[in-house]
């Protein structure tokens, strides 16, 4: 290992940028992801009804309605025909995350990220063996599995577990089991699969990924060929495979990250000391030159 690989996880970005600067994208997410949970607990907690509901269906100001769309398909696939405003709050959150990126739900919306982060740390931190990694087709068949049950049973079935539903109702009604499921997440990441909740088993991630297969929001590595292989993009990135393409490939070849996969988090950005990364959209044409073969490195320490 080089002595280069031995400094913490963005100790360049932080030299060249600053603290700040390269952590602004996970700041900016931590502020989002508190600002939606609340939204959603002005109410129960205080009596303000700004915003009725909560992620699965809301209605903001009695006016806008929201709706997951996974649970709508959910609902019609279980044999309820929802209303009319729930039909209209589903359609305006696919635009939405069609048009900005399915997955960025994961990384700036959900409240379970937070979780699964902690526990990416701590695994990290501990030092603890990567752990039993699924199959990348794992979330698949989990996806497949929550319409076939809402199919046998008529109700929503992914509701009754959804660790996204649980944290809310535990926030709202105190302790009990909904904590139990959003512990169950923690300690899964933690010391059974690195990274292998949102990343291979989550339905609603995998849904979202699939809409926004083809979102105008992208990252690219447009100064790839600036690339230190330093590795730190790879470390914390949620989804690493979605870089390779993008920093490795040939001259000629797109710069953007077009996977699906891609959460839009920002925090390959963040980390990269020589600005490798920008957001930029789908329909980018600046080409990038290839990065040059790179010499022996290692894996940074965190």
């Amino acid at each position: 290992m080089s002595e280069k690989s031995k400094l913490p996880l963005a100790y360049e970005a932080i030299q060249e940028k600053g603290w700040l600067a390269a952590h602004r994208y996970l700041i900016a997410r931590r502020l989002s992801q508190a600002f939606f949970l609340v939204l959603f607990l002005l109410g129960p907690w205080f009596g303000v009804w700004w915003v009725k509901g909560n992620l699965a269906g809301s209605l903001t100001f009695d006016t806008l309605p929201l709706t997951d769309p996974f649970v709508l398909i959910q609902s019609l696939a279980a044999g309820h025909w929802p209303v009319t405003t729930a039909v209209t709050g589903a359609l305006i959150v696919a635009a939405v995350y069609g048009l900005i990126g399915g997955r960025i739900y994961c990384s700036w919306v959900c409240p379970i990220n937070p979780v699964t982060d902690a526990a990416n740390w701590l695994h990290m931190k501990l030092n603890l063996p990567k752990g039993w990694q699924p199959k990348r087709g794992t979330r698949y068949w989990v996806f497949a599995a929550v319409f076939a049950v809402s199919i046998l049973t008529g109700s929503i079935a992914w509701e009754f577990v959804n660790p996204v539903t649980m944290l809310h109702r535990g926030l709202v009604f105190g302790l009990g089991f909904a904590w139990t499921t959003v512990l169950a997440v923690f300690v899964f990441d933690l010391v059974v699969s690195r990274r292998g909740w949102c990343g291979h088993i989550c339905p609603v991630g995998t849904f979202y990924g699939l809409l926004g297969a083809g979102a105008v929001l992208r990252v690219s590595a447009t100064r790839r060929a600036e690339c230190d292989d330093c590795l730190d993009c790879f470390a914390v990135c949620p989804e690493p495979h979605v870089i390779t393409p993008a920093l490795r490939g040939s001259d000629g070849s797109t710069p953007l990250i077009l996977s699906g996969d891609c959460t839009n988090c920002g925090r390959c950005i963040d980390v990269c000391a020589p600005s490798v990364y920008e957001f930029t959209h789908r329909f980018d044409q600046r080409s990038a030159p290839a990065r040059p073969v790179p010499s022996r490195a290692g894996v940074r320490v965190q």
